[in-house]
């Protein structure tokens, strides 16, 4: 395959000489110490690899630079959010051999990109995730990679090998698209442990699974698929997708009618959005409901409506979020069996094989746990794998974290929850320490609600 082009890097040094944080000084002689083994450290099956020393592998210091995107990380978390910095390392970016070409970071136009970051003070731990939605490898850098990276771990995301509103015209099959984040999640764990074990001398002690959304949902995929890969995980919010559902396909049709007028309030508490989250549906039709519906039901049933969206979902932001008028009337278990097939293909069973935490905001509009970590957690059980399970309902909590600062008295950001939960992991996988038992965790009337939660104060208990 031919590879286009990169665009090249900005040097390090001057990287480092432009960067907020250590002075020019500094920053020499923490290359010094980590550059020497830059040179020897390849990522197994990369097509192209580049990698620079860095003074700083936090977005405090990468934002503005080639080794962030700030805009893909947009409405993920809130405008509080407090994150570590000062982490010296090296960064690794590059992209495994792909036919798609949807990603065009770095001017590269190519797919199956990732980043790699291996941080001076390592702790002997990997944490690997994929982006979330259709987001790149860039989109978790302040939700996960900032925290992750302080803690000692090293860090791998990558952009699960298509991306943007277009990924489902990847692949041949039905299901293909979707199909291939799992590929390429297993794929970059593999080798993000070779290239720890090249840059550090021996492999990773521990390697975590965690992600949000479609970043949960290959958590979860993982920890049924491959888990001798792995040694736990924390699922925040991730998709459910079952073969005769609930799936994305058996809720977002409703809210679709809803949103043309032709399904009332009741029918969405059927289809399983929570009462009390009505004040947060005209965002979700303004930018995700249309939208979601109509990608997913052309990656899985794309002979449903062959006009909508057509080769693409549309060409300005209005025609790319709205609805397709036909799926309103979507009905998913009345479709070919095919449909249903390219579904399984993807399917989670509730068949784990590590410790996994999940948590879910009992305000999801997207995502509605009811339809969603509710059942997952019912299907965990019911496959005998609950001993291995903790699921966390976090009361004011919704899709994306974000929409917090538009909604103050209202909602409460997920991330410091998943920051504890991923400390109650670690505890859990190495020192035997058992995390609470399944709760829902109370918004607290005071304090700093956008960085701190305690997992071990239940509200209520979670019903299973």
């Amino acid at each position: 395959m031919r590879l286009s082009r990169a665009v090249p890097f900005v040097a390090a040094t001057l990287l480092a000489a432009a960067l907020s944080g250590p002075t020019p000084a500094t920053a020499a002689s923490v290359g010094e110490r980590h550059c020497a083994g830059q040179d020897r450290v390849r990522v197994p099956g990369a097509a192209l690899q580049q990698s620079a020393c860095l003074p700083d592998l936090t977005t405090a210091a990468l934002a503005g630079t080639p080794y962030t995107d700030m805009a893909d990380q947009a409405g993920l978390t809130a405008r509080g959010t407090r994150n570590p910095t000062g982490v010296p390392g090296i960064q690794i970016d590059g992209y495994f051999p792909d036919s798609s070409r949807f990603n065009a970071t770095h001017g590269w136009q190519h797919d199956a990109q990732f980043v790699i970051r291996l941080p001076d003070r390592w702790n002997g731990g990997l944490v690997v995730t994929g982006a979330p939605g259709t987001r790149k490898q860039y989109a978790t850098d302040t939700a996960i990679s900032d925290q992750v990276l302080a803690l000692g771990y090293a860090y791998a995301a990558t952009d699960k090998g298509n991306n943007g509103a277009d990924f489902y015209r990847d692949g041949k099959r039905p299901g293909d698209a979707v199909a291939e984040w799992n590929a390429r999640t297993t794929q970059l764990t593999r080798a993000a442990r070779k290239a720890v074990t090249q840059r550090y001398g021996h492999a990773p002690r521990r390697t975590y699974m965690t992600g949000i959304s479609n970043g949960g949902y290959l958590t979860r995929w993982q920890l049924e698929n491959h888990p001798e890969l792995y040694d736990g995980g924390v699922d925040w919010e991730g998709a459910l997708w079952t073969a005769d559902g609930p799936n994305l396909l058996t809720s977002l049709p409703t809210a679709v009618a809803r949103m043309l007028g032709s399904a009332r309030d009741e029918d969405l508490y059927t289809a399983g959005f929570a009462r009390g989250s009505e004040f947060l549906w005209p965002y979700h039709e303004q930018a995700y409901w249309g939208v979601t519906q109509k990608i997913y039901r052309a990656e899985f049933d794309p002979a449903y409506d062959a006009g909508c969206p057509g080769p693409t979902p549309g060409t300005t932001p209005a025609q790319i979020l709205s609805p397709c008028a036909s799926d309103a009337r979507y009905d998913y278990a009345s479709r070919p069996a095919s449909v249903h097939r390219a579904v399984a293909r993807v399917a989670l069973t509730g068949r784990i094989g590590r410790p996994l935490i999940t948590l879910h905001g009992d305000l999801d509009a997207l995502l509605p746990k009811a339809a969603d970590s509710d059942v997952y957690a019912n299907m965990i059980d019911a496959n005998g794998r609950g001993p291995l399970h903790r699921y966390y309902t976090i009361t004011g909590g919704t899709h994306v974290d974000g929409l917090y600062d538009t909604y103050p008295d209202r909602l409460r950001p997920i991330l410091p929850c998943h920051r504890s939960a991923f400390d109650a992991l670690t505890a859990w996988v190495e020192q035997g320490t058992r995390p609470p038992a399944d709760h829902t965790v109370g918004r607290p009337a005071s304090g700093d609600v956008v960085n701190s939660c305690t997992l071990s104060t239940p509200v209520a208990a979670a019903a299973r």
